[in-house]
């Protein structure tokens, strides 16, 4: 396994596996003994960067959420597991009440809802100091001033470490970090965004707005991180649902719409022939990819399965040569 360093801060930063293991089925679809054995055997390949959130997954038992951190807190308490593994959790898509949906009613990220949520977090997961704390989808009602304050004033307590973003515009996160900084606050420092070696089309309207995807890492996300990781090494962009929910290999998963445009199958053979170059698999190798790339991010990643997980975690030391990475690069 290798690791990196998200945050700035000395208090706050911390170092992580390169690839993060996703929780979000863990206590719902993914029953506890087997959500237990990827967990362990994720940490005992060296990994240390587990991700859910507070309302994982609602849409199965018709809840709230919470069943995701629940099962964590369980895991973490049977296993004696410390502050050697970081638990990044996120609030502001829980619905309001069971049986509803967070695209059309969900509690938001008001001053009182980060409170209300983080506390509730932290009792799940049995922790004192979330260890990374995301602002999950944007909340066009409450001013995003009040949103700022509200994080920074949990780690001003000691109650979250790092901060994080999700699924806003990048222009949003930009204005955000900028009020923090301005008021002397902690700001955002990962930014977790889907994110492939596919390209996504970015003119198809989104699930929360006309004007397409926030929670797609496109030009403008991929710019603003290039441009700010120069002053700022610590800011880290975590890629979500980058194995396309096994669309790159399996027949019964086929590409999303937004996938079906000229430039998806010329990609596809290029990576299918650095696969066969390397003896790895088209999965491995796109992980791969985002790992080393000239924007480097965190592949997040779920598992169903302990050889699932394997898998991915087979990409972690999976080195692809200058030749592959420009031959992969150069593909439009």
């Amino acid at each position: 396994m290798r690791y990196r360093t998200i945050g700035t801060d000395p208090a706050t930063r911390r170092e992580v596996s390169v690839l993060s293991l996703g929780a979000m089925l863990f206590g719902t679809r993914t029953d506890e003994r087997t959500s237990f054995a990827i967990l362990d055997r994720y940490v005992e390949a060296g990994g240390t960067f587990i991700d859910t959130s507070n309302n994982y997954a609602y849409w199965h038992h018709g809840t709230q959420g919470g069943e995701s951190e629940a099962l964590l807190g369980r895991w973490r308490r049977s296993r004696g597991v410390g502050d050697e593994i970081v638990i990044a959790t996120k609030l502001g898509a829980r619905p309001t009440a069971p049986g509803r949906d967070f695209t059309t009613d969900r509690e938001g990220l008001s001053a009182k809802v980060v409170r209300e949520s983080s506390e509730r977090s932290r009792e799940l997961l049995g922790v004192e100091r979330l260890d990374l704390l995301y602002a999950h989808i944007e909340d066009p009602e409450t001013p995003l001033g009040e949103t700022v304050e509200a994080f920074a004033g949990l780690v001003g307590e000691g109650t979250v470490g790092l901060l994080g973003v999700s699924n806003h515009w990048a222009w949003k996160v930009e204005r955000a970090r900028s009020l923090a900084a301005a008021a002397g606050l902690p700001a955002y420092e990962v930014l977790q965004y889907h994110h492939t070696y596919l390209r996504r089309r970015t003119d198809v309207p989104g699930r929360l707005s006309p004007d397409g995807d926030q929670g797609v890492a496109d030009g403008a996300l991929l710019s603003y991180v290039r441009e700010e990781q120069e002053r700022d090494p610590g800011l880290a962009l975590v890629a979500y649902s980058p194995l396309l929910s096994g669309a790159y290999v399996r027949e019964d998963k086929p590409l999303d719409h937004e996938l079906d445009h000229a430039g998806t199958p010329a990609r596809l053979a290029a990576l299918r022939e650095v696969a066969a170059e390397t003896g790895a698999t088209v999965n491995q190798v796109v992980l791969a990819w985002l790992i080393g790339a000239e924007v480097p991010a965190i592949p997040l990643v779920g598992a169903s399965s302990v050889a699932q997980l394997d898998e991915s975690l087979a990409a972690a030391d999976l080195d692809l040569t200058a030749e592959q990475r420009a031959r992969l690069d150069a593909v439009r």
